[in-house]
């Protein structure tokens, strides 16, 4: 695979773009979304100005937790609400997928990520707009070489790695209009250098119950304009109740509920105003039960 074909998509995102709805769409605490604002903000404004030296930032935030917190759809969400503070109120959006750039042939892995985070991005930011570059799952690029396993080549995982790692260090200071988003399932996965150049790691929660009422009204609300019967339903007491028992799902699985509940009779497959309490109640307790079914399965003998 070429380098290019690892690049997903490379967009201009602007203040008033649609691409807020993104952003407003994860139900997360507003701290999270307010520290990750501002520190892309912090850097994007404040390095062209300074020396590395002085502000040792190295444009790199890593957004953790676990799937389905919405990470990768707050980072896709971020340039437009950084672009209201931004000269020329656009930023550059550029999505990478990292499991291209992994090769099983020999310094193939180094060599790509060198090229790509090096070369090819830059290059595609060469105008000077402040960009934001997202690298999703950046555990498949910046492996841990503590726990590199003997078996899988560790050599090439700790020559792409180190690429990785020079990488960012070049684009700190030769680039300082990039700011990197890294987004990561488990931390424990990735290299503790790739860590300390992170300017800010944070991590994105499960929801609370009242985000998780949230998500369960909004989901609803959102399919008024079809079946106007759900209405009521998204705005009664029953959400609050249910919410309480969804403790343990994440936002991605939480709306997914609202859909698995239409799909446990005929009678709201066809007529999915015809939705009830009982029915959603039902799903989220069979999708708490699942994860704890997952997690009894998974732990250690």
């Amino acid at each position: 695979m070429k380098v290019q074909e690892c690049v997903l998509s490379d967009d201009v995102i602007g203040a008033d773009s649609a691409e807020n709805a993104l952003w407003d769409a994860i139900v997360t605490p507003m701290s999270v979304k307010e520290r990750l604002r501002n520190q892309t903000l912090l850097s994007l404004l404040v390095r062209p100005e300074l020396p590395f030296t002085v502000t040792a930032l190295h444009g790199l935030c890593t957004l953790y937790g676990l799937p389905g917190t919405g990470k990768t759809t707050l980072a896709r969400g971020l340039p437009a609400q950084v672009a209201q503070y931004v000269p020329g109120r656009r930023v550059r959006r550029i999505e990478i997928n990292p499991h291209g750039l992994m090769s099983a042939e020999h310094g193939q892995s180094q060599q790509r990520v060198s090229e790509l985070l090096g070369e090819y991005v830059p290059g595609l930011a060469a105008d000077g707009m402040a960009t934001v570059v997202i690298l999703d799952e950046v555990e498949s690029m910046a492996v841990a070489r503590s726990a590199a396993s003997l078996s899988a080549n560790p050599a090439d995982v700790h020559r792409a790695t180190d690429a990785v790692l020079t990488a960012l260090d070049h684009n700190a200071t030769a680039h300082p209009h990039l700011f990197f988003v890294a987004t990561s399932n488990f931390t424990s996965a990735l290299d503790d250098a790739f860590l300390s150049r992170s300017d800010a790691a944070i991590l994105v929660p499960l929801p609370e119950p009242e985000a998780l009422r949230e998500i369960f009204a909004g989901t609803l609300l959102a399919l008024v304009d079809i079946y106007p019967g759900l209405g009521e339903l998204a705005t009664s007491p029953a959400i609050g109740r249910i919410a309480e028992t969804a403790r343990g799902l994440d936002g991605r699985r939480a709306r997914k509920a609202v859909f698995e509940a239409m799909a446990q009779r005929l009678d709201t497959v066809l007529d999915p105003e015809s939705l009830t309490e009982h029915d959603l109640s039902l799903a989220v307790r069979n999708a708490v039960a699942e994860i704890d079914q997952q997690e009894v399965t998974s732990a250690p003998d």
